[in-house]
């Protein structure tokens, strides 16, 4: 039931706001006619919008792994609500969104600034993204 909650077209156009907006920016980039001014411009707005053009088709092929996230949200807080299920999904802008569609469909949109302590701010996603992290496997329940 979750699942056709969440598979409307508005929900899919809000849910990809970003998306949207990267694959604007990105046939914008190729429409500015910057060759004018100098033929120097050409490859750096080329590869500005191949980047945007890229990560909007990245984040439109994550839809299937919205919809799961949003499903597995929904049946950890529906009965009781664990605000720190969410403290993953406020990380990131596409996160944000879903959290508030969650909330939204728990009828629990006052909760969203309190979730907000979950945030990281820039400058911290920042130190921990540039920082190697520690990878440990298990194999048979023993450690390699």
């Amino acid at each position: 039931m979750p699942e056709r909650r969440i598979s409307t077209l508005p929900r899919f156009l809000y849910l990809n706001t970003y998306a949207i907006l990267l694959l604007l920016a990105g046939m914008a980039a190729v429409l500015v006619p910057l060759y004018r001014i100098s033929m120097w411009f050409l490859p750096a707005q080329l590869i500005l919008s191949l980047i945007c053009l890229k990560n909007s088709i990245r984040l439109f092929r994550s839809w299937k792994d919205k919809k799961r996230k949003y499903a597995v949200l929904m049946e950890r807080n529906t009965l009781e609500f664990r605000p720190e299920s969410f403290s993953e999904y406020m990380q990131a802008p596409c996160g944000r969104l879903l959290v508030r569609t969650v909330l939204a469909d728990l009828d629990r949109k006052d909760a969203y600034p309190a979730l907000l302590k979950y945030r990281k701010t820039f400058a911290e996603n920042l130190k921990s993204g540039c920082r190697p992290v520690k990878t440990v496997v298990y194999i048979d329940g023993k450690k390699l």
